[in-house]
């Protein structure tokens, strides 16, 4: 069995100083968290003195490292036991038509099986077994549907849906939740561009109807004028919308404003429509550090020491849900700077 090779000593030791885990005795919450998740994603203005957690992938790395299979219900577990609002599945089709949660087209990097998942009937994906990425361990969990883990996940966490497909698509991914009493503890997303994909997504939430929470995807290579963030504001009453602060080089300096969907009139658009601003802090892979956060991602956050430079950055342009592939960290983080509004009861 191959192993991740040990994380160094200078690293660990700086990233526990300055994000010190979470208490061991952390559990899972009661079945009626998500409610409480749900009320603050639906009153963004009521919360704003709250920033809430998205766990990408559902929560497959810690200290740099990926220490859990990604897409699995270990991470819902996980996620959900230190208190993360939310976890992002990303979603694809079998061969027979069936929704299943997988990040690539193709299987290798995160199962025991080879080729597309496109190509494979659900029996056959089920005979693949999840790995946890470069460690050579295979876990007992088996490629899943979107089913088994809506269930899984239900009444504990929010689910941020990535679809992999078609925007129509969501159609369906909207109909699997409703028909397992889920339809309150789903986000869906598309990316909006410009008139016609505004359309085309008005059409779809048309047919999927008002009582699904949606979030438009901005990415400000397209989008730079926060008038049209206005427009889809008003046309969908969104809970949240996820903005993307390009840097696609490493010789671009780090962003200083924020870029134009964090400028003060996105912010107002904002407060006006009651809606959440998001930022993506996670790694790409093989791309430039933070290439969704202007710069200001995870590994200036922990690599180099800088969460200041990252999260308060972004909060202070009034980011307030945040998507991590640290989200204990990030947490233990929030908290200390007085970010995080506990939910009580017992919870996180």
């Amino acid at each position: 069995m191959r192993l991740t090779a040990p994380i160094p000593a200078v690293f660990l030791a700086t990233f526990l100083a300055l994000f010190p885990l979470l208490p061991s005795d952390a559990s899972i919450p009661q079945r009626d968290h998500a409610g409480l998740i749900r009320e603050r994603l639906a009153n963004a203005n009521r919360f704003r003195d709250h920033v809430m957690v998205v766990a990408h992938r559902a929560g497959w790395k810690e200290n740099g490292q990926v220490v859990r299979a990604e897409n699995s219900k270990a991470a819902i577990d996980h996620a959900t036991a230190i208190g993360v609002e939310m976890v992002e599945l990303d979603v694809r089709r079998s061969r027979d038509g069936v929704l299943v949660v997988m990040h690539d087209e193709t299987l290798e990097r995160t199962t025991t099986c080879r080729g597309k998942v496109a190509d494979l009937t659900l029996a056959a994906l089920k005979a693949c077994r999840l790995i946890v990425e470069g460690t050579g361990i295979v876990t007992d969990e088996a490629v899943p549907t979107l089913a088994d883990m809506l269930i899984h996940a239900r009444g504990h966490i929010l689910v941020n849906i990535d679809n992999k497909l078609e925007p129509e698509d969501l159609a369906e991914i909207v109909e699997t939740a409703r028909g397992l009493d889920m339809a309150d503890g789903i986000l869906i997303k598309t990316a909006i561009w410009n008139d016609e994909r505004l359309d085309r997504a008005r059409a779809v939430i048309d047919t999927i109807g008002p009582d699904i929470a949606f979030m438009p995807i901005l990415a400000d290579d397209a989008v730079r004028d926060a008038a049209f963030v206005d427009r889809v504001a008003q046309t969908f009453s969104p809970q949240a919308a996820e903005m993307i602060h390009w840097r696609r080089s490493a010789a671009e300096p780090l962003t200083e404003a924020g870029g134009p969907l964090f400028s003060p009139r996105a912010r107002a658009v904002a407060v006006r429509g009651n809606f959440h601003l998001w930022i993506n802090t996670y790694l790409i892979t093989d791309r430039p550090e933070g290439m969704v956060a202007g710069g200001r991602g995870d590994g200036l956050a922990f690599a180099q020491g800088q969460p200041e430079a990252v999260y308060g950055f972004w909060v202070e342009r009034g980011a307030t849900i945040i998507q991590t592939d640290e989200p204990a960290a990030l947490i233990g983080w929030l908290d200390r700077q007085g970010y995080r509004r506990h939910y009580g009861g017992g919870d996180s």
